[in-house]
């Protein structure tokens, strides 16, 4: 039977008492240093890898994955769970480590839902000690069809029965910026041709001293407001496949089920010079709901 996608800190914690998980950290490694969960290996490419999605592309994201989560200690078949500081501030990267280990073919994999904020907040124990572990044999079993590629993104511009979403923030999206690290980060700003804009922050609840994903009801309202229902085939995309990665994990939980995450997303989309991008002010009219 599959595993939660979100478990919380109390569920972690029993499951690390039964030794019956590998816990990843992907925040900064001086950070992991300080303090970390009992046992957990940091990752951080998890969260700073960049990839294209095209077939050598991915073709080298794999093999550089292969090897190190099996240096790591991770052979694929355990329960797997990934956290980072706070699903706010770190651009949701554990969600990009969900997205990355289903692709990659893992059945039993976890976000620690509110991450390690959460954790601190339970008042449960961490460490500074570093594990070792023994090396094992990744195996892969990819699940392309949670993938877009540009060519599948290409196609689908005049496809209305697919919805193009983008969730990076607003400076990205009406076109002043071009990346979260950057103004001038990417050649190109702007947006795909035809996409609807829900900002990722938006599916955690507001004012809440840890961010979690909002109830079910409320992700379907906002969703709705620019036209996803549960039956919308919806591809998402932001920078380099956090954000959205974040927003698909959001919308998988309520119920939406055909979801897929453009990974190589405007990092990619903007440096190819042949594809076509929409500039100056949107003609969708933000419809924020708080």
């Amino acid at each position: 039977m599959e595993v939660k996608p979100l478990i919380n800190p109390e569920e972690l914690a029993v499951l690390i008492e039964q030794k019956d998980v590998v816990v990843i950290d992907t925040r900064d490694p001086q950070e992991y240093l300080s303090s970390h969960i009992k046992g957990a290996v940091n990752i951080r490419e998890i969260f700073t890898y960049l990839s294209n999605s095209t077939p050598s592309g991915l073709a080298s994201l794999e093999s550089h994955f292969a090897e190190l989560l099996g240096n790591a200690g991770i052979s694929g078949t355990e329960h797997l769970v990934i956290y980072e500081d706070a699903m706010d501030n770190g651009y949701g990267q554990s969600c990009r480590g969900y997205f990355l280990l289903k692709y990659f073919g893992c059945p039993n994999v976890s976000v620690l839902h509110g991450g390690y904020q959460a954790w601190l907040r339970a008042g449960l124990p961490t460490t500074k000690e570093t594990p070792t572990n023994q090396k094992k044999l990744f195996s892969m079993n990819i699940d392309s069809d949670i993938m877009v590629t540009t060519d599948q993104m290409l196609q689908a511009l005049d496809n209305p029965a697919i919805i193009k979403l983008d969730v990076r923030d607003r400076s990205e999206w009406i076109g002043t910026s071009s990346s979260p690290y950057g103004v001038d980060f990417c050649p190109r700003k702007g947006r795909i041709p035809g996409a609807v804009w829900i900002e990722w922050y938006r599916m955690m609840e507001a004012n809440s001293s840890i961010p979690m994903f909002r109830p079910k009801e409320e992700i379907l309202k906002i969703c709705d407001s620019v036209g996803i229902t549960p039956e919308s085939t919806v591809y998402i995309y932001c920078f380099k496949g956090s954000r959205a990665a974040n927003t698909m994990l959001a919308l998988k939980q309520a119920g939406i089920k055909d979801v897929r995450n453009y990974f190589g997303s405007w990092n990619e989309w903007s440096r190819d010079f042949s594809l076509p991008i929409e500039t100056g002010e949107p003609k969708q009219q933000d419809s924020y709901i708080s």
